[in-house]
């Protein structure tokens, strides 16, 4: 029990702390009825893991998946992020996955994975546009006049004490 409580205190996954917690107390007497309620799990929860802490210890209370390695070996990510701060004109998609694939021979599948290095970078791939597509230089004429005949009306009705409400 004396490691049932070290294990409780030291994991930092709540998924085995809920597993321990169910153990622990069914251990000490309590219902299953007042377990599940308390952590809102359901009574095959509870025999299962109660189960394998039978069988296996502690260990069978742990995580099985510990995920998947990366595609870049360890040092690499710290050589990319110092290329990429060496190297301003590259700071787009292509010219990171040109960079990668020649020095650690890995092309990613998805973009995300270039976008994710460039954020970590804290640079942007984005690119912005010089002005918007679809504004119409009439319409933009128009409002822009509005304004102006507004800010100058309403200044002197400031001036005056009057306080209008614009539509």
């Amino acid at each position: 029990m004396r490691e049932l409580n070290e294990f409780i205190k030291t994991t930092k996954d709540t998924r085995e702390l809920k597993r321990a917690l169910a153990v622990k107390n069914t251990l000490n007497g309590r219902s299953r009825a007042e377990v599940t309620e308390e952590l809102g799990v359901g009574e095959s929860f509870i025999g299962k893991w109660r189960h394998r802490y039978a069988t296996q210890g502690i260990e069978g209370l742990k995580l099985g998946y510990q995920g998947s390695s990366g595609y870049l070996p360890s040092d690499a990510k710290e050589d990319i992020m110092t290329w990429l701060q060496e190297h301003p004109q590259h700071q787009n998609v292509r010219s990171l996955h040109g960079y990668i694939q020649r020095r650690y021979g890995v092309a990613y599948r998805s973009r995300q994975s270039y976008y994710a290095l460039l954020r970590e970078a804290k640079l942007s791939w984005k690119k912005s546009q010089k002005r918007n597509p679809r504004a119409d230089p009439e319409q933009v004429m128009e409002t822009r006049d509005a304004i102006k005949k507004n800010d100058s009306g309403s200044a002197a009705d400031c001036q005056e004490g009057e306080h209008r409400r614009v539509p």
